[in-house]
């Protein structure tokens, strides 16, 4: 979509020409104006799709120019920015077509949500509307990353989703370890660098590719590097991410900072992966006093017990109790295979693929895709532990 921003601001021309190139497709800012009158002066030859208009110092006579400007582009969408209350001018500014109108300063988020609308009306075509799901330890060695990783491989190769796993531990991640002896070419501070080109083939080029549907994009290899990623990196990536991918795995770590809030921030759901210990579960409870405190629906954060054995003297019901947050899954602990699968880096699925806990990783598979796949229980289960390459 081809866009002309009219503002005196140089700092908010680049803000909206960044946030349009890392749409996906991109929003072009290809022309911009000083003001109203030189915009009328100096028409566009190729009218453009959508003309955003920053009002704030606009005064009574801007009215009758923006009058002007949208009969000029008869066929174009108009966007107001402002930072104060004008009523004459809104008024007369909607009387003219105007249809969105943002507050100053600009809000990421709302500008996204603005243009989609639009896009929308003006029937471009709608790719993928994929989900954002977070995994976060509860403490240290709680398993999170196997669990991230290796549910996304059988994500991707159970259920037929296409997967992207981001990995935001800002030191010392190593997700791409757990399922791949490939080296990352490139890394999230890469991507966060190059930021203006973040597009579906790029961010496809910068991944580790586990299976044909399922890529990491690795953490920095140097923790000095981890502050290249900003929130606004995260915001974008996220935004071209859910168009390219059926589920978008977080990673998170346990650190929670202005880089990994803004992406919980984005999340459709977050689970705490914590085992059946007394530290473990007083670790969960702080996390989750964070989550309440945050306002995150309690809904959308559900509990994963990693180690999981019946008959301990920890229960689930105690943990319900204890905690207040719904247990989702529980993973059995197959001490042996997860070694194993660690150490040589290859999904515990394709590695073991009868252990318990690749059976377990295929339920999870079936309770967080619901229903087109547990409709298609059989074919699922056959494609696990039926003949095939590898057998154990």
């Amino acid at each position: 979509m081809k866009a002309l921003l009219i503002s005196r601001d140089t700092q908010l021309y680049a803000e909206i020409a960044s946030q349009g190139a890392a749409r996906v497709p991109p929003l072009h800012v290809a022309a911009g104006r000083a003001g109203l009158r030189d915009a009328l002066d100096r028409p566009l030859a190729d009218a453009p799709a959508l003309v955003i208009v920053d009002a704030s110092d606009a005064d009574a006579a801007d009215a009758d120019l923006l009058e002007r400007l949208t009969r000029h582009y008869a066929a174009a969408h108009f966007m107001l920015l402002t930072d104060d209350h004008q009523p004459d001018l809104l008024i007369r500014a909607m009387r003219a077509g105007v249809r969105e109108v943002l507050q100053l300063p600009l809000v990421h988020r709302a500008l996204h949500e603005a243009i989609d609308r639009i896009a929308a009306s003006a029937g471009e075509a709608v790719l993928r509307d994929g989900k954002v799901l977070a995994f976060i330890a509860c403490k240290g060695g709680s398993g999170a990353t196997f669990i991230a990783t290796n549910f996304g491989y059988a994500l991707s190769t159970l259920a037929d989703k296409k997967v992207l796993l981001i990995d935001l531990h800002r030191q010392f991640g190593d997700a791409t370890l757990y399922v791949s002896d490939q080296k990352p070419t490139m890394t999230l501070s890469d991507v966060c660098q190059q930021i203006g080109r973040v597009d579906g083939p790029f961010l496809d080029s910068c991944q580790v590719h586990v299976a044909p549907g399922f890529g990491v994009l690795a953490a920095a290899d140097d923790p000095a590097q981890a502050g290249e990623a900003k929130p606004e990196h995260i915001d974008a990536i996220l935004r071209v991410a859910r168009q390219h991918y059926d589920y978008i795995l977080l990673d998170v770590g346990r650190q929670i900072d202005a880089v990994s809030l803004r992406a919980l921030d984005s999340t459709d759901a977050i689970y705490p992966v914590l085992q059946l210990a007394l530290p473990d579960i007083r670790h969960a409870r702080r996390l989750l006093d964070i989550f309440r405190s945050l306002g995150y629906v309690t809904d959308h954060v559900r509990l994963i017990v990693n180690r999981y054995e019946k008959g301990g003297k920890l229960r689930l019901h105690d943990l319900n109790s204890a905690l207040g947050a719904e247990v989702l899954h529980t993973i059995p602990n197959d001490y042996v295979a997860v070694t194993d699968s660690v150490n040589q880096g290859i999904p515990v699925l394709k590695l073991a693929r009868a252990s318990s806990v690749a059976r377990s990783l295929a339920d999870l598979v079936e309770v967080l895709t619901a229903r087109r796949v547990v409709e298609a229980r059989s074919g699922l289960f056959d494609r696990l532990f039926g003949r095939g390459d590898g057998d154990d």
